[in-house]
């Protein structure tokens, strides 16, 4: 995130080096504003994915689940669509290049601007404890901040005409 300061001296602005990676998996219920994740520091896989859906199915109880993803390779795979079938989680793939009809893509938005604010992290395991901490805060006012955000209006065309 880019942030902008106008000084008459030029200043340098420390910021993270090497190659450590923080992924961070989501699924947002967007009615309770809950926040179910997977997190690791290697690479999201199919294997992933699978931890995720089963720690859905845990918080679900007996109320159907849609989960709605986007067309990522270890998303569509067969271990990933039978596992869904097992435990009764539908999967719902957007079309390709559409990151706005994904609520959990405004989330992420949301997490780097709390995260960032024009500053740098410089430690790795400040970095990850920083993010442990938004994803897990259920304060009051970031429900009340979350949602407007999350809130799931989008615009609809039934017959649209291209001209």
């Amino acid at each position: 995130m880019l942030g902008y300061l106008w000084t008459k001296v030029r200043r340098f602005v420390r910021g993270a080096h090497g190659r450590k990676r923080f992924n961070v998996l989501g699924a947002i219920n967007p009615f309770t504003l809950t926040m179910i994740y997977e997190s690791n520091d290697g690479y999201v896989n199919s294997k992933t994915v699978c931890n995720l859906l089963r720690q859905i199915k845990k918080r679900s109880f007996k109320s159907p689940v849609t989960l709605v993803m986007d067309n990522a390779r270890y998303q569509r795979c067969h271990l990933v669509q039978d596992l869904a079938e097992s435990l009764d989680i539908g999967l719902l793939f957007l079309p390709s290049y559409s990151p706005n009809l994904n609520l959990i893509e405004r989330y992420w938005k949301y997490l780097k601007g709390q995260l960032f604010r024009c500053r740098s992290i410089e430690k790795f395991d400040i970095f990850c404890t920083s993010i442990a901490a938004i994803l897990g805060d259920r304060s009051a006012k970031r429900k009340e901040e979350l949602v407007t955000l999350l809130a799931p209006n989008f615009q609809v065309f039934d017959e649209a005409v291209i001209c």
